[in-house]
C-alpha cells in the first residue's frame, strides 16, 4: 500500500506544485535566486568577522551570523542538519564552512531544500521520521515562533501528521512522504473551507500561493518617482483630482470658511485700529495685536464645539453628516488649538514687545488724545502689567502653555512617571493631560474678565468677547452638567467581568433603562473608588439588541491597571492566572463589585457601517472592540432573517395568515432595513492570546452565517510568515488539522489564522474585484502608522476600479 502511493505520489508530482512547495520552504529572507544570495553573503561574511574567535563562529552564533537573530534554536536545527550530512559532530565552523552551509541553505532548488528540511527531522539520519523527531520539530517551530500553546500540544499533532501519512502504522515516514504534504497543503485548505466562517480567507491564501509566481514577481518598475511622471496623463490627473474632491470636499469647505471667517474679522479689526488716534502712537503693533485678538475671540468659541459629544452624536443622525466631516472632529479641534496658539504670539507679543514700549516712550502731546483711556499720567511697563488687563493676560497665556504642552501626543501618550525624572514624571502621561485641560475653564472666565476691561474701549457692546463665547461655553457647560446628571442614572450593575490573556478585563454589566446605542459607539466609564473625577473612554462590544452591555479593557495606563488590581485581589481565584473570572454563581456573597458610572453613548465613525454596500473593518490589537459589536450586530440581523424565514415557511399554508404575515414582515424589514451585505474583517495582532478575548464571537459567526455575509481574517504578526521554513511544518499542521477537525491551532476557532501581515494591496484589489461598482466603508482602529497605507490605498482603488473606497478611522 505505502509502496503505491509513493508511485502516485510521484506521478501526480507537477512542477507547479513544486514551486508552490518552494515559497514555503525559505530558509534566508525573500531572495531565492543565486544572485541576491551572493548579494546577501557580504552582509554575513560582515557578521562572521564580528561574531568569529581566531577565525571559528560557535554554532550557538550561527542564527546571529545568517540572519535569525530571534530564532536561534531553530538555526542551531539548520546547524546540526548541515553538520549531519559532513558526518561530523560541528561545534565551531570556518569561513569557509560556513560559506557552503550558506549555499546549501540559499539553493533555489526545491529538492535540496526539502532535503535541508527533512534532514533537520532525521536526527538520527536513518532515512526516516519517527513521531517523537516530528514532535521536536514542532516543539522548535512553536519556540521559534513564540507559540507556547502548540509546544503544549506538540505530541497532539504530531500523531496526527502520522496518522495521515502512516495509515499502515509503520511508525516511521519518508522523504517523499513529507514532499507529498507539502504539496498537498492547498487540498487540505480547500476541505476545511465548508468548516470556517473565514472560507473566503482559506481559499484566497490557497489562491495565492497557486499563483504565486504571478503575484510574487516584481512589476518591471524604474525609479519610483521617474515611473510616475512616466505614467502621467491628463485623464489619469483628472481622475486623482476627482477622488480627491470626493474625499475631501467636507473638510475643505469647512476650512476654507474658518479661514475665511478668520482673515475678514482680522482685515475688519485691523481696518478699525488703522483710523484710530491711538495708531498714531502705537503704530501697526495695535491694529495687528488687535485683529489678532477678534481672530483668537472666535477661535476660542469654535474651539468648544468639537468637543460637545452629546451634540456632536445627535448630529451624526441627522443630515448634518453629509456636510460636515465629523470624524475629523478632534484633528480640527488641534487645528483651531494651533491657531489660538499663534494667534496668542501675535497678540500678547505686539502688545508686549511693540505697541507698550511705544506707548510708555510717546511724548505729552502724542500721549494726550489717550489720557481718556490709560489715564492723566502716562503708564508705566508695570502699570500696564499689574492692572487687571495685564494679570488677566499672563495667567491665561501661562495657563495655556502649560495646558497645550501636557495635551502634545509624547507627553499625552507617554507612560505615566516614566519620561522625566522626577518630580517631573507628573507631568506626563494621560492623568497630567485631562486635568491640565480643565484649567482651561478658569482660562474662559478670565477671558471674560479680560475682554470686558480691554484698552481703548468704551462703551459696553465694542466688548464683544462675551459675545464670542456665550452660546458654545453655555453648550458646553450644559452637557457637562446633562453628563454629571445622566451618569448618575445610569449607574450600571456589574455581572460578570473576565481577565483574559494580555491583560484585558472584559466587563458586562446591565443595561440601564432608557440606554440606546448603535453598533460602534463608545461609553465613558467612571469608577468612584479610584477616582470621582476621571472618565475614560472605552467602546461598546455588545451589540444593540443584547440585554446587556460589554466592554473590553487593556490594562495600559494608571486607571486601568487600578481597576484590575481591584478585581484580582479581591474577586479572581488566584488558582486561575491566566484566564479568571466571576459571574452570579462565582461572586463572593460577602463582597460586591465596586460601583461604575456609565456616560454615554457617544458616536464615534464605525456607528456609520450601515451607509455601505460592503464593509472592510480593520482592527490592531484592542482596536477590534468597536468592530465586535458591529459583527454581532450583523449576526442578531442573520439570526433574525432565519427566524423570518422560518416563521414565513410554517405560515404559508394558510393564506390569511401568510397575508397578515406579509405586512407584519414588511413593516419589520422596513425597520431593520441594512444596506449592508458583506463585511470582511480583519483582526491583526501580535499576542496569540489575543485571540481568546472574541472567541465565542467568531464561533458563532462561524456557525451562523452559512451564506458567507461575514468573512474573518484573523493574522498573527508574531508569527513569521506562512513561506518561511520555520513555519512550513506549522502551516502543514494547521491546514491538516483544520481539514480534519475544523478547528485553527492557533486561535483555537473555526476561523485559520493567517502568519505575519497582510498584503492590503492584494486585499484591497480582492475585495474591488468581488464586489464591483459597490461602496466599501473602509473603518480602521488601532495605532496611526496602517492608517496612511490603508487611506492611500482606498483612494488609489477608488481612482482605479470601479468600487469606491471611503477611509474612516479612530485611534487609541
Amino acid at each position: 500500500s505505502r509502496e503505491r502511493r509513493r508511485v502516485q505520489a510521484r506521478l501526480d508530482r507537477s512542477l507547479s506544485g513544486a514551486r508552490r512547495a518552494l515559497k514555503g520552504l525559505r530558509f534566508i529572507s525573500r531572495a531565492t535566486g543565486s544572485t541576491e544570495a551572493t548579494a546577501l553573503w557580504g552582509a554575513v561574511e560582515e557578521r562572521f568577522d564580528a561574531l568569529s574567535r581566531d577565525g571559528l563562529l560557535a554554532r550557538d552564533d550561527f542564527g546571529d551570523c545568517i540572519g535569525m537573530v530571534d530564532s536561534k534554536e531553530f538555526a542551531v536545527g539548520i546547524f546540526d542538519a548541515l553538520a549531519r550530512r559532513r558526518r561530523q559532530n560541528l561545534q565551531r565552523v570556518t569561513k569557509e564552512e560556513l560559506r557552503d552551509f550558506w549555499l546549501q541553505i540559499s539553493d533555489q532548488s526545491f529538492d535540496a531544500r526539502l532535503q535541508i528540511f527533512f534532514d533537520m527531522v532525521d536526527t538520527n539520519v536513518d532515512g526516516r521520521i519517527t513521531r517523537e523527531e516530528v514532535q521536536e520539530l514542532i516543539v522548535l517551530s512553536a519556540s521559534a515562533n513564540k507559540l507556547s500553546k502548540l509546544k503544549e500540544q506538540a505530541e497532539e499533532y504530531a500523531l496526527l501528521i502520522m496518522e495521515e501519512l502512516d495509515p499502515e502504522g509503520l511508525g516511521y515516514i519518508e522523504l517523499w512522504q513529507l514532499e507529498a504534504l507539502l504539496l498537498q497543503r492547498d487540498a487540505y485548505m480547500s476541505y476545511s473551507r465548508p468548516l470556517s466562517s473565514g472560507s473566503g480567507s482559506a481559499a484566497q491564501w490557497s489562491q495565492d500561493i497557486g499563483d504565486g509566481g504571478a503575484q510574487e514577481k516584481p512589476a518591471t518598475t524604474a525609479a519610483p518617482g521617474r515611473g510616475r511622471w512616466q505614467r502621467w496623463s491628463p485623464r489619469r490627473a483628472a481622475g486623482r483630482a476627482r477622488v480627491a474632491a470626493e474625499e475631501n470636499w467636507r473638510r475643505a469647505w469647512v476650512l476654507a470658511l474658518w479661514v475665511a471667517a478668520m482673515a475678514a474679522l482680522f482685515a475688519w479689526r485691523f481696518a478699525q485700529y488703522r483710523r484710530s488716534v491711538a495708531f498714531e502712537v502705537m503704530g501697526y503693533c495695535l491694529p495687528t495685536a488687535k485683529g489678532a485678538a477678534e481672530t483668537l475671540k472666535l477661535n476660542m468659541a469654535l474651539v468648544l464645539l468639537p468637543v460637545c459629544r452629546i451634540t456632536l452624536t445627535r448630529l451624526r443622525s441627522s443630515w448634518a453628516r453629509f456636510l460636515v466631516p465629523l470624524d475629523d472632529c478632534i484633528a480640527f479641534h488641534k487645528v483651531i488649538a494651533m491657531a489660538i496658539a499663534a494667534g496668542i504670539c501675535l497678540h500678547a507679543g505686539n502688545h508686549l514687545a511693540c505697541d507698550f514700549p511705544r506707548l510708555i516712550a510717546s511724548s505729552p502731546g502724542e500721549y494726550r488724545p489717550l489720557a481718556g483711556f490709560f489715564g492723566e499720567e502716562r503708564p508705566t511697563y508695570r502699570s500696564l502689567l499689574s492692572g487687571v488687563v495685564g494679570v488677566t493676560g499672563v495667567v491665561m497665556v501661562v495657563l495655556m502653555a502649560v495646558s497645550f504642552t501636557l495635551a502634545a501626543r509624547p507627553l499625552r501618550r507617554a507612560p505615566t512617571r516614566t519620561r522625566l525624572p522626577s518630580p517631573l514624571g507628573h507631568l506626563a502621561g494621560f492623568n497630567a493631560f485631562w486635568y491640565s485641560h480643565h484649567l482651561l475653564v478658569v482660562v474662559y472666565l478670565l477671558l471674560l474678565v479680560h475682554g470686558w476691561f480691554i484698552f481703548l474701549v468704551t462703551k459696553w457692546y465694542q466688548r464683544t468677547t462675551w459675545m464670542y463665547i456665550a452660546v458654545p461655553f453655555a453648550l458646553h457647560v450644559g452637557e457637562r452638567t446633562l453628563r454629571a446628571l445622566r451618569s448618575k442614572a445610569y449607574a450600571a450593575k456589574i455581572l460578570k467581568v473576565c481577565l483574559l490573556p494580555g491583560n484585558v478585563l472584559t466587563i458586562t454589566m446591565s443595561k440601564p433603562y432608557g440606554f440606546r446605542y448603535r453598533s460602534g459607539q463608545y461609553v465613558f466609564l467612571q469608577c468612584p473608588t479610584i477616582s470621582p473625577f476621571e472618565w475614560h473612554p472605552f467602546s461598546i462590544t455588545s451589540a444593540p439588541g443584547d440585554d446587556y452591555i460589554s466592554v473590553h479593557i487593556q490594562t495600559r495606563g494608571d486607571w486601568t491597571q487600578e481597576l484590575k488590581h481591584i478585581f484580582v485581589e479581591n474577586y479572581f481565584s488566584p488558582c486561575l492566572p491566566s484566564r479568571a473570572s466571576f459571574g452570579e454563581l462565582g461572586m463572593p456573597e460577602q463582597k460586591s463589585p465596586p460601583r461604575l458610572l456609565v456616560d454615554g453613548p457617544y458616536g464615534a465613525p464605525a456607528q456609520d457601517f450601515r451607509n455601505y454596500d460592503v464593509l472592510l473593518l480593520v482592527g490592531l490589537g484592542i482596536g477590534a472592540t468597536p468592530f465586535i459589536s458591529i459583527l454581532r450586530d450583523l449576526l442578531n440581523n442573520i439570526k433574525l432573517a432565519d427566524e423570518l424565514m422560518d416563521l414565513s415557511m410554517e405560515t404559508s399554508r394558510s393564506e390569511d395568515s401568510s397575508n397578515t404575515f406579509s405586512v407584519s414582515t414588511a413593516s419589520s424589514n422596513k425597520r431593520r432595513a441594512y444596506r449592508t451585505s458583506r463585511a470582511h474583517f480583519y483582526w491583526v495582532t501580535r499576542e496569540p492570546g489575543s485571540f481568546e478575548w472574541f472567541k465565542s464571537v467568531m464561533d458563532e459567526v462561524a456557525e451562523m452565517d452559512k451564506k458567507g455575509v461575514i468573512e474573518l481574517h484573523n493574522y498573527l504578526t508574531s508569527v513569521y510568515e506562512e513561506r518561511d521554513a520555520r513555519t512550513t511544518l506549522l502551516s502543514m499542521v494547521q491546514a491538516l488539522n483544520h481539514a480534519k477537525n475544523g478547528i485553527d491551532i492557533v486561535s483555537g476557532t473555526r476561523v485559520r489564522t493567517h502568519f505575519a501581515r497582510p498584503n492590503w494591496r492584494e486585499e484591497f484589489t480582492r475585495i474591488s474585484a468581488k464586489h464591483p461598482g459597490s461602496t466599501v466603508g473602509v473603518f480602521y482602529c488601532g495605532k496611526p502608522t496602517l492608517a496612511k497605507e490603508l487611506k492611500k490605498l482606498s483612494l488609489e482603488m477608488s481612482r482605479k476600479t470601479m468600487t469606491r473606497f471611503h477611509f474612516h478611522k479612530e485611534y487609541f
